[in-house]
Formats: C-alpha cells, structure tokens, sequence
C-alpha cells in the first residue's frame, strides 16, 4: 500500500557541526500553502519513520481528522558513536548539535514550509538518548520549541539541573512515558543502567514546574521500539489534537 504523503529531503552544510546533515519531512496527503503546519522535529529521525510508523499515523490520523495539520521532519544518525556525541548532554557534539537545530534546522522549515513560526507550534520528539536531547533543547529554548515528547529519556544530573535552572518551563507542553519494566537498560557505552527510577524522579520535578505535563508509565514496558510504537497514537492525539 503506497503512501497517501510524500516524502522530502533537504541537506544543510552546517556550519555548527562542520558535516552535512539530512531532513527528511514527510508532508501529509492534504499538504498545502494556503494552510498552516506544526511540525513535529524527530530526532532518531528514521527509526521513527520505520520503526515507529510515523508516516502510516499521519496518513490514517490526518484524513480521520484525528490530528491538527503536523509535518513530521527527521534526523538520523550516522551510527552508536555519531548519536552518543550529539545527544548525550555530556557529549562532545552535543553544545553544536542543539545551535544547529535552533539556527539552522528551525529556519530552513520555517521557510520551507507554511509554518506559524511560533515555539508552541513546534514540537521535538525522541527516545532515549534522542528524548534526553528533545528535552535539554527544549528547556534552554522553550520561546523556540513550545512542545516535547520524551520517551524513556536517559536522565541524569544534568538533566535533573537543567530543569531546576529552566527559565519559562511553564510555557512548555511536555508528554512523558517510561516503560515499567526498564529496570536494566543496555546503554550504548555498553553498561547497564535502571531508567525507571530516575524516570520517576524527573516526574516529581516536572509535575511541581507549572508546565502542561502529561506523564505515563507503560505497563510491563521494555527499552525498545515495541513498547514506543504502541503508544504513538495516544502520543499524537495528545500533543496534536
């Protein structure tokens, strides 16, 4: 069965990171210039696609009308290592990472696409280390990204901080899933790390911010594609309704 969208890829020369990257957006069926678009910035950009069956929910949720006009723009990574250094807060890339979403990646959409060119309809969504990333963007530039989505996010004293010293956290809209069972995560540096407890911790701090925050644990959940997917159409109805 083809599909009812389309997709599109643009490439910047980023001066931030000093290598090309890839945007691959998928435009719905209705796709128009005389609307106007959210958009949805995934980073993990083609586990989403695949894994994740973003495409296949745009097409059946935009012609429902289950959802709000949303373009879904992704960006991938090279592999483990080129992921580790852009998204880990502590990662080498990751400073220039975040500048080249704000300054290079937000303004190619916005001229690309017939968007409202405001934080609260953008949105930025990832898993794991991705989510981490989603979040710590978010929080340093909630006036830019108005919405994140983090699923079973890596969080650690960085993150914890990052949000005690977050300026205008209650201008986000924030949605939060951890998988119960993510007890005993393999991490891509090879140890093995509990993510459902530190997960609780951040919905403590999350829920006292004033932020418009929706938080669910996923019952007998796991650290993988199977238990993220199935939460992806409660996910955007949630944010894009």
């Amino acid at each position: 069965m083809g599909r009812k969208g389309s997709f599109h890829e643009w490439t910047i020369d980023s001066k931030y990171l000093n290598e090309e990257m890839t945007v691959k957006m998928y435009k719905p069926e209705s796709f128009s210039d005389l609307y106007k678009y959210n958009i949805c910035i995934m980073q993990d950009g083609d586990d989403y696609f695949q894994m994740g069956r973003v495409a296949t929910l745009s097409d059946r949720m935009h012609a429902n009308g289950d959802i709000n006009n949303t373009v879904f723009a992704g960006i991938h990574y090279k592999d483990k290592h080129d992921r580790r250094r852009k998204y880990h807060p502590s990662g080498e890339q990751n400073a220039d990472y975040i500048k080249f979403l704000v300054h290079e990646v937000v303004p190619l959409l916005d001229e690309e696409l017939p968007t409202y060119h405001m934080g609260k309809s953008r949105a930025l969504m990832g898993d794991s280390l991705a989510g981490t990333l989603a979040l710590m963007t978010a929080l340093k530039y909630p006036h830019t990204f108005g919405k994140v989505i983090i699923q079973s996010p890596y969080v650690d004293t960085d993150v914890m901080e990052a949000v005690d010293h977050a300026k205008d956290i209650h201008s986000i809209d924030i949605y939060h899933t951890i998988g119960t069972a993510e007890t005993e995560v393999e991490m891509t540096n090879g140890e093995t790390a509990d993510f459902l407890t530190p997960n609780r911790e951040l919905q403590e701090k999350l829920e006292q911010t004033g932020a418009d925050y929706v938080y669910h644990e996923l019952e007998q959940g796991k650290h993988t594609w199977g238990a993220w997917q199935k939460d992806m159409k409660r996910l955007l109805l949630t944010m894009f309704n």
